[in-house]
């Protein structure tokens, strides 16, 4: 399985958006400052997550995820499940 998955930072508030086959390892990875992007942001912690049965479905949802924003696709994300 793959996923396409967003983290927001808790010491800045900033979100980073990526898909992955494995999401718990690429927490930790994350976590562990192995990425430039996210290096700054330690500790992340997963705000969303959404299963795919291919890679290209989990890529071409973070495609369409990265184009609205994360923050904005939250936010609609939570009207569309309270309304």
């Amino acid at each position: 399985m793959f996923f396409c998955y967003i983290v927001v930072s808790k010491s800045t508030g900033r979100y980073y958006i990526g898909s992955t086959h494995d999401l718990a390892n690429r927490l930790r990875e994350h976590n562990g400052g192995e990425g430039k992007h996210t290096r700054g942001g330690i500790p992340w912690e997963i705000v969303w997550s959404e299963e795919f049965v291919s890679r290209s479905g989990a890529m071409d949802r973070e495609k369409q995820v990265k184009g609205r924003g994360a923050g904005r696709f939250l936010k609609d994300l939570e009207r569309m499940q309270s309304g």
